[in-house]
């Protein structure tokens, strides 16, 4: 079916069916501009569970379909490709963090949202990349933490809190596809451009960034900043919906080969199947749901000034 049709088929369908359609930065462009709101994971969860809408199409990955699910268990959550998963998310399970705990009693978990919802349900409070700061700050500093799954967002964190952490081994194959050769070439072409890089991002690229931002962070710095350059260290995605969000400006990629393979199993076709067939829907069991909840809910309630 040719694309406009499709995209006349998927607004037809969402209309009867009384859908909205979320979309994560890092979905594929034609995706992007058929959704009804654009953010990353926590922005969206949280645009899901404020909707008027009962069925939600979710155009991101696994985790963040179960924390829509999470915060929304009333809502219809439905992931167009139940097989668009999370490396960084598998490599925290939580039989592992349970032993981890024992090890470490009295421990504070902190984990990061990119995380399955059994993981949730074991960890003291979630944080995203724009907030894990402040919540590690939020620990009393006699306390030790445990911070996973991304072993580089955390030893970033530390670097900003002073405080010593136990890191997960996690990470993220994508943001280890931006090298910091890469940035320097990059600059020395553009010596205006601002270089932006996600804190998954390895160290070595991180500390020739002059900001370390999530998705939305690096939206509301390009909206604030006088600079008409951008180097994007994140997943591509980004780049066209920074394009499409400030049209006047230059963006351009880090690495054009830090690409989410998962990301982009979402087409306009399954999208469109999805709604047609309101299916697969993604549930998280009930008691690990409400525990999970809770570590959503702590991280939420920190105030910004901590």
């Amino acid at each position: 079916m040719p694309r406009q049709e499709l995209v006349q088929k998927i607004g037809k369908l969402k209309a009867e069916r009384g859908a909205i359609i979320l979309a994560h930065n890092y979905q594929p462009p034609e995706v992007q501009d058929i959704a009804d709101r654009l953010g990353d994971s926590l922005d969206l969860s949280r645009f899901a569970a404020a909707a008027g809408e009962r069925t939600i199409i979710f155009c991101g990955v696994h985790f963040m379909a179960e924390t829509a699910a999470i915060l929304s268990p009333e809502k219809k959550i439905i992931l167009p490709d139940p097989k668009a998963g999370c490396p960084m998310a598998d490599m925290m399970r939580a039989e592992e963090l349970v032993a981890m705990k024992r090890r470490h009693p009295g421990a504070v978990v902190v984990t990061y949202v990119n995380s399955t919802a059994d993981v949730k349900a074991e960890t003291d409070v979630c944080c995203t990349s724009a907030n894990a700061v402040r919540v590690v700050r939020s620990v009393p500093p006699d306390k030790e933490i445990i911070f996973g799954p991304d072993k580089y967002l955390g030893g970033w964190v530390a670097g900003e809190t002073g405080r010593q952490m136990i890191l997960w081994q996690g990470f993220c194959p994508t943001h280890q596809k931006i090298f910091p050769e890469q940035i320097r070439d990059l600059r020395a072409k553009h010596p205006d451009a601002i270089v932006m890089v996600h804190p998954e991002v390895n160290p070595a690229a991180t500390a020739l960034a002059d900001a370390v931002l999530g998705t939305g962070g690096m939206i509301a710095y390009v909206g604030h900043s006088p600079a008409s350059t951008f180097i994007v260290g994140t997943e591509v995605g980004m780049v066209y919906r920074l394009q499409k969000e400030f049209p006047d400006r230059k963006f351009i990629p880090a690495s054009k080969h830090a690409l989410c393979p998962n990301m982009k199993m979402i087409t306009l076709e399954k999208v469109a199947k999805s709604l047609e067939a309101l299916e697969p829907v993604i549930s998280v069991e009930p008691r690990v749901a409400d525990r999970a909840r809770n570590a959503i809910r702590l991280m939420v309630e920190i105030p910004k000034n901590n």
